[in-house]
């Protein structure tokens, strides 16, 4: 009786572990059953954000978009936004929006760059993403990290998100990541690179002003320049306070603008100095952490010396390579500028951080307009940005 029992027993304890281990997804779907096909963000009230529990989870979790959440579909009050002139990430393409409170609006400083006074609880969104084909820029597109800006207590953190392999949602990581990726560029070249996403505690690398973190491209220098919107073309800052999202703005003809770069209708001068104020001057100005250096490259500069014309480095060390000056006017392969800008040496690659291959179009513009550069031009050019 005993034996019997025994067997018995072990057969009944079989028949649980089989009933456990049968097929438990048709039982209980976990995360090995999402797909991109079969998910969807949950729906989430941006009225109800607990700004004291951020930074959440998932970037699902603050309902900035509706559905599946690669397709970028804004929720109310998501504005989307384009500065003229983009910085270059390892030629990721991009996509940024704002989302403020009901009620809540910024304010255009009475400063060279309109900069912007924003409220609290103010959230900027920026995605980095690749398309298999940039020849096809809206197809087969593959998310790789969303940055978040919040303004919380009258001061500006970041926090990076990164994408999963499902495409369906990225999650918070503090120590940002290394991510394979390739493509095929416009000339039907592959390329791949491991793309860097930064650490939380970088971000303030380049979002410094005064060692205060602080926004790059959401200033009125930036934004004031037609967009095409849904409804049609029209400029980003008259849209802003069409919606709420500016306030008592004047006169967008009062406000500055910067030119993009890539337009060649635009004057080699002009396109240069848009170049190097979004790539080169949230670093390189007085109020960023390159200001001991004397190289200020903000669109606003005047000074020819302080561009680096005949300029020699503080202190570069090797990052100067055999060169003497930052520009060599009419010798831009001579130029430490150049060099820095076409090199992905650690410790001599500018930007510092942000990217690990050359940005073979931005290199070439900047050597193009050192080249054209004499007696002449400098006095041209100084006048041309008065």
């Amino acid at each position: 009786m005993k034996k019997c029992f025994n067997w018995y027993s072990i057969f009944l304890l079989y028949g649980v572990f089989a009933a456990c281990s049968s097929d438990p997804k048709k039982e209980s779907p976990g995360e090995a059953e999402i797909t991109y096909e079969n998910w969807e963000a949950p729906e989430v009230e941006l009225s109800t954000l607990d700004f004291d529990q951020m930074p959440f989870k998932n970037l699902s979790d603050y309902g900035f978009f509706k559905g599946k959440i690669r397709e970028m579909k804004a929720a109310d009050g998501v504005m989307i936004y384009e500065p003229a002139s983009s910085l270059f990430t390892d030629y990721a393409h991009k996509s940024r929006y704002i989302w403020m409170p009901d009620g809540q609006h910024a304010a255009i400083n009475d400063d060279m760059e309109g900069t912007m006074a924003f409220p609290d609880r103010t959230v900027l969104i920026k995605n980095f993403y690749y398309p298999a084909d940039f020849n096809k820029p809206e197809e087969n597109i593959r998310m790789i990290e969303t940055r978040l800006m919040i303004r919380r207590n009258g001061i500006w953190e970041a926090y990076p998100y990164v994408w999963n392999n499902e495409q369906t949602d990225a999650s918070y990581k503090v120590v940002g990541a290394e991510i394979p990726v390739k493509w095929k560029d416009e000339k039907g070249e592959s390329q791949i690179i491991n793309y860097i996403v930064p650490n939380k505690n970088q971000c303030k690398s380049c979002h410094n002003v005064n060692e205060e973190m602080a926004p790059i491209g959401v200033k009125a220098k930036h934004l004031n320049h037609p967009f095409a919107y849904s409804s049609g073309n029209q400029n980003q800052l008259v849209k802003w306070e069409e919606v709420g999202y500016l306030k008592e703005m004047g006169s967008i003809e009062n406000l500055p603008s910067v030119v993009n770069y890539t337009d060649q209708s635009q004057g080699l001068n002009l396109r240069a100095m848009a170049y190097l104020d979004i790539n080169c001057a949230h670093c390189h100005r007085a109020e960023g952490p390159a200001s001991t250096s004397g190289l200020f490259l903000n669109y606003e500069e005047r000074d020819h010396m302080k561009l680096g014309v005949f300029k020699t480095p503080v202190a570069a060390g090797f990052g100067a390579g055999s060169f003497k000056f930052a520009i060599y006017p009419g010798k831009a392969d001579e130029s430490i500028l150049t060099f820095r800008m076409g090199t992905n040496q650690v410790g001599a690659a500018m930007p510092e951080i942000g990217r690990v291959s050359v940005h073979e179009e931005g290199l070439q513009l900047i050597k193009d307009w050192i080249n054209e550069m004499d007696e002449k031009t400098l006095k041209n050019q100084k006048a041309q940005l008065k």
